[in-house]
């Protein structure tokens, strides 16, 4: 556990170096979350006009089934809608954020302009790839949420988890290689088992890198909150906000050059060994 909690700030160390020489790159997240909170508001505003999220909500509570019947077929396209798109929103600002990344390791000076239209020229085959995972991602939330049974639960988290390493590279790939969602899916998968061989485990955890950066933030806004507490709450949106920023960003970094040494490239301000490092065999003999 600690020496994957000292491998984690070690290649977040080496990703800070990139965010110090590109903080615009900081953008991209914030962008991301504020049109996730447009799509929200918007898709919220039409369903209470049109009575959409009280159908849905006494479909969830009412036993009867006509009603349901009723949600489903009038509102549930709503709810689909936007599942689809909080996650293309997502993954359009990951992919230029990725792109930006991708553009300082190999020697470029990237911005905002660049790494957004880097995006837009990838868009269609970014929007492919968000309807894939969306699709992906509500199957597993569906399943889950049907499923009583704990093995069954982690059975699914299992399945959840396979697939979203074996994609782990699908936006950079999407951004940097001519190929459609589907080939960049099985590009992913096969440069994940070339580099770092079949049974493989991370040896590193962004979860640690978040659960300290928000609570760090949160400190000064809580005390604050003690005092004045609507100060309190606005200065936790903004230092929460921030710290969750600068972690995605480094997120993005990371992803970028990990991308970069899978392909046999050395990214700057990255430590090969140390990327060669990111995941281990789980077992020898794993072959």
């Amino acid at each position: 556990m600690f020496s994957t909690i000292g491998h984690t700030f070690e290649l977040m160390k080496m990703s800070f170096g990139v965010l110090k020489k590109d903080k615009e790159l900081l953008w991209f997240p914030v962008f991301s979350a504020i049109g996730v909170a447009v799509v929200v508001g918007l898709l919220f505003a039409i369903g209470s006009a049109t009575g959409a999220l009280d159908r849905l909500s006494e479909a969830t509570a009412s036993e009867s089934a006509a009603t349901a019947e009723s949600a489903q077929a009038g509102d549930i396209v709503l709810v689909v809608v936007a599942f689809f798109l909080v996650y293309f929103v997502t993954i359009f600002f990951n992919a230029a954020l990725v792109s930006a990344a991708l553009e300082r390791l190999r020697g470029g000076d990237p911005n905002v302009s660049s790494g957004l239209s880097h995006a837009f020229a990838h868009i269609h085959t970014i929007l492919g790839w968000a309807i894939i995972a969306a699709s992906v991602g509500l199957l597993l939330q569906l399943a889950r949420a049907n499923q009583r049974n704990v093995i069954a639960r982690i059975a699914i988290d299992i399945v959840g988890g396979v697939w979203e390493f074996l994609t782990f590279f699908v936006v950079p790939i999407l951004v940097s290689e001519n190929v459609g969602p589907f080939g960049a899916i099985k590009r992913s998968a096969g440069l994940v088992r070339k580099t770092w061989g079949r049974q493989i485990t991370a040896n590193f955890d962004f979860f640690i890198v978040y659960l300290i950066a928000v609570v760090i933030a949160a400190i000064p806004a809580i005390l604050l909150g003690l005092i004045v507490p609507i100060a309190g709450i606005v200065t936790g949106l903004i230092t929460v906000g921030f710290a969750l920023a600068v972690v995605q960003a480094l997120e993005g970094i990371f992803k970028a050059a990990l991308y970069e040494y899978a392909m046999g490239e050395r990214p700057q301000e990255f430590d090969l060994r140390t990327l060669q490092t990111a995941y281990k065999p789980a077992a020898q003999g794993q072959y």
